[in-house]
């Protein structure tokens, strides 16, 4: 991945704060993003799906559910550059994640085995 593709992936701000909220979380799926972005189901799909296209994230699917999480094959400081803007911007993300702590039923995860 070169930086130019990089950047124009996160260019958009749902984009953007997906990306964000992924690595604070380690992991999220569409309805988590849906209450934290306070965007529909659509929208939030179709970004994930953009960057899962651009190789940002990977997913795995658990009976219904379908979770995103950071692509650990990023190059190093596409990974430097995700975590320097996510911990050096909590004011930027703090309603994105108080929406998210405060949603209730939340899908469970269950550990993935050997």
């Amino acid at each position: 991945m070169n930086p130019i593709q990089f950047y124009k992936c996160l260019s958009d701000e749902t984009r953007l704060r997906s990306m964000l909220l992924i690595y604070l979380e380690n992991e999220l799926c569409v309805c988590e993003l849906m209450v934290a972005l306070d965007e529909s189901q659509p929208k939030v799909s179709r970004h994930l799906a953009l960057l899962r296209n651009c190789g940002l994230l990977t997913d795995r699917r658990q009976g219904q559910w379908v979770y995103y999480k950071i692509n650990a094959a990023l190059p190093k400081w596409a990974l430097t550059a995700l975590a320097e803007t996510a911990t050096n911007n909590t004011k930027f993300m703090s309603i994105n994640q108080q929406r998210l702590n405060d949603m209730g039923d939340r899908p469970e995860r269950t550990v993935a085995c050997c």
